[in-house]
């Protein structure tokens, strides 16, 4: 399967990577706005083939990862085969867009978040009529090797990429707040950031494999009278759960 990626921005960075950890290089192609050093030294990294111009044919699937307010003006420019998948990450874009420059095309929006880089992102896909059963068959297996895939109805995208796509910086704030205090107590800097970040890494896995309501996983280690439970109210007490609400809101506004 041959896959390309148009973009090579944050986002499409983060996808190159991802794809890279499971595909073979031969099979992925990457189109940026300019061949610079940044781009040869991602492919000097990665091994995936540079496209130089704007003939895309000869891929079964493209990830659209370009800016939003550009992209239906570098779509339209662009040529690909009838057969392609089109993936598009740019935001704002409708699938109905898209079709109207690749009417013969399946479409899949997609609002991925950059842990996409180390398969671990988590993917809001919008199923759309614009996708054929074994063109969308394709998207699903794809996406897969990239993180949790979590469907969802178009008028629910934007809060689930605002969760998922804004929610990494949140969590980077608190374990930069955590590791702080950890040194403030005497911990050096690089075990506290390693401390930290292994602590969410096992939280989120285990509500994901086991499912189970993030309550009910608090409440199994805030033991009466215990230092957990403490620590829960004094997080109250500063309103971090108001705050958290609060920067998703705005973050979504």
């Amino acid at each position: 399967m041959k896959i390309g990626i148009l973009g090579v921005g944050h986002m499409g960075t983060a996808i190159i990577r991802g794809l890279a950890n499971r595909y073979e290089a031969s099979d992925l192609f990457v189109k940026g706005h300019h061949v610079n050093d940044a781009l040869k030294n991602l492919q000097q990294e990665l091994g995936f083939q540079i496209l130089s111009d704007n003939d895309l044919s000869g891929l079964d699937v493209l990830f659209v990862a370009t800016p939003a307010p550009a992209t239906l003006a570098i779509l339209k420019d662009t040529k690909i085969d009838d057969h392609t998948l089109l993936i598009s990450a740019a935001q704002g874009i409708t699938p109905a867009q898209i079709k109207e420059l690749f009417p013969q095309n399946s479409v899949v929006c997609i609002v991925p978040n950059i842990p996409v880089a180390v398969n671990a992102g988590c993917i809001a896909m919008t199923r759309a009529d614009a996708a054929t059963p074994a063109a969308q068959k394709t998207a699903d297996e794809i996406l897969a090797n990239l993180g949790t895939v979590v469907a969802v109805p178009a008028r629910n995208a934007g809060i689930v990429g605002t969760i998922a796509g804004c929610g990494p910086a949140f969590v980077d704030v608190f374990m930069s707040a955590l590791a702080d205090a950890a040194v403030q107590n005497g911990l050096d800097r690089e075990t506290a950031y390693k401390v930290a970040a292994s602590m969410v890494f096992g939280s989120a896995k285990l509500a994901l494999d086991t499912g189970t309501n993030p309550d009910v996983l608090k409440d199994q280690v805030t033991s009466p009278g215990g230092s957990t439970i403490k620590g829960v109210v004094g997080l109250d007490a500063k309103g971090f759960r108001n705050a958290v609400n609060h920067a998703v809101n705005e973050a979504n506004g």
